[in-house]
């Protein structure tokens, strides 16, 4: 994968921003060309650093959203991981080191569902610790 530069990393951004904005205004945006920017940006999809485009809908955006880190006993890692993904308010769980082994992205439509989403965490055999944090703005 090539070295991004900081016009490539500024192109990104703006992406981030507004994935469906025209070419030329995200070129205009950060100051280069539209023909330079559409280059960049088909240059980053071929080497793998763009990776593809989503959509952001309401209802993600307005929902409680929280990071969970979780403790997990010895050797239960895997059945751990088996039992999380069957709670579809898990969003995203990645695998860490230090001293939390998991980390959960929650998503619940309101407290009371946010409340029973911790509950069943915690009662997965082989789950020995959690400290969750709510999510309240993004940057």
């Amino acid at each position: 994968m090539q070295e991004l530069d900081s016009t490539d990393r500024r192109l990104i951004a703006e992406l981030r921003k507004d994935g469906r904005a025209p070419m030329a205004q995200l070129a205009a945006r950060i100051g280069i060309s539209r023909a330079t920017a559409e280059k960049r940006v088909a240059r980053m999809m071929e080497n793998g650093t763009i990776l593809g485009f989503t959509v952001r809908a309401r209802d993600e955006t307005s929902s409680i959203r929280a990071v969970m880190m979780i403790e997990v006993a010895g050797r239960a890692t895997s059945a751990v991981i088996r039992n999380l993904k069957e709670i579809p308010e898990l969003h995203t769980l990645h695998t860490t080191n230090g001293g939390w082994d998991l980390i959960a992205e929650l998503r619940a439509d309101n407290l009371g569902d946010f409340d029973r989403v911790l509950r069943e965490v915690r009662l997965i055999d082989g789950v020995l610790n959690s400290e969750t944090s709510l999510l309240l703005s993004s940057a």
